[in-house]
């Protein structure tokens, strides 16, 4: 509903909105004015429908894992299905916190192997020689410290998959072991001279490009060719923002539900500001995101007081008020006002140096 009227006032503006008008203008006015206004409104029913909508499907999402209806994630969901029961090495490359693990997963549960284990490993996280002794294990006595022995993940793996994240990181001497591995499935423990056997199916992951590492002489160009049997590419969450409510509304189920808040909902104004996010770490930073608001949400649907303050400011650009026109850089002083004083509209007032009506006026205007 959209209320026309002769006599605006601040006091019956906000009894039309707690009827439950969506917005109200006052006559004289421009037709265009009104075409704004009906537009808003549209957008705003659109996203309140589209939260409905997302309740009732997130939960049909929740079995594939992989949560996301885009052309991209249709895609990949594709490319696993198909890639799956073939015995072929799997390159999965990916910015961090994209998901690579999560694919690697669902490639061994759609595998022959799905029955056998899955064992993962971050070859950055660990030291050259640690790194060694987790992936081929050691005998006894091999160095000090080595007081039994001990098997590596792979040869634990065996009959199942190993997957070995952030791949780029791997020393260039491991990545001579590791391909003599892949080529003839048999390895030395550290300190052994028995040769072992293993019969596992490895599932590579990179967060940087490893063609440009081979260009340099920073990863073994026959380790690349043999680890990218073929390549999945996951895109970037802020390429995939048709997918951002979807997950968004997957975290909020798993963390209200953890948490054991009854929260169900996602105001369409914190909604928006979730898909404008620039989320540089992808599908984690959200979820983390999603946690944080469940927690300190007080209420029965997120809103924007709920989530971080700069998650609004962080999407624009250092330079970019030089680029902005008056209207933006209104709506953005006002947005950050109010995320500043968590939506305290008399105090944000106070702060922007602007009376109290004027700024209910604005925050209308903006759909703030």
């Amino acid at each position: 509903m959209i209320i026309i009227t002769g006599y605006g006032t601040v006091d019956s503006a906000i009894a039309a909105m707690k009827i439950g008008a969506h917005d109200y203008i006052q006559k004289p006015f421009d037709p265009e004015e009104l075409a704004l206004i009906v537009k808003r409104a549209l957008a705003h029913y659109q996203l309140v429908k589209q939260n409905r909508d997302l309740t009732a499907r997130v939960t049909l999402l929740q079995g594939t894992g992989l949560i996301g209806s885009s052309a991209a994630i249709q895609g990949i969901k594709e490319m696993i299905v198909r890639l799956a029961p073939l015995a072929v090495s799997l390159l999965i490359c990916g910015e961090t916190g994209t998901g690579k693990e999560l694919v690697a997963r669902l490639i061994q549960q759609n595998s022959d192997r799905a029955a056998s284990n899955f064992l993962a490993i971050n070859c950055g996280a660990l030291s050259e020689s640690l790194l060694e002794s987790e992936l081929f294990g050691y005998e006894r006595g091999a160095f000090t410290g080595a007081v039994e022995q001990k098997k590596g993940l792979l040869e634990v793996a065996h009959g199942g998959t190993l997957f070995l994240d952030e791949i780029n990181s791997m020393p260039l001497s491991l990545q001579v072991k590791l391909l003599r591995v892949l080529q003839d499935g048999t390895f030395l423990r550290v300190g052994g001279t028995k040769e072992i056997t293993t019969d596992l199916r490895v599932v590579s992951a990179s967060n940087t490009d490893l063609k440009g590492l081979v260009s340099k002489g920073l990863f073994r160009d026959d380790l690349y060719y043999r680890i990218n049997g073929m390549e999945i590419d996951l895109p970037p969450l802020r390429d995939r923002r048709e997918d951002i409510a979807e997950l968004a509304y997957h975290f909020l189920n798993r963390y209200s539900h953890k948490y054991d808040k009854a929260i169900h909902e996602i105001a369409p104004q914190a909604l928006r500001m979730l898909s404008d996010a620039p989320w540089p770490g992808n599908v984690r930073e959200l979820e983390n995101v999603m946690s944080r608001a469940v927690i300190m949400e007080p209420g029965a649907a997120i809103t924007t007081t709920a989530l971080p303050p700069s998650l609004g400011a962080a999407s624009l650009p250092p330079a970019a008020a030089n680029l902005m026109t008056l209207e933006e850089m209104e709506r953005y002083m006002i947005n950050k006002a109010l995320a500043a004083t968590n939506g305290n509209r008399a105090l944000a007032a106070q702060t922007l140096g602007i009376d109290a009506s004027t700024l209910w006026r604005k925050t209308k205007r903006y759909d703030l």
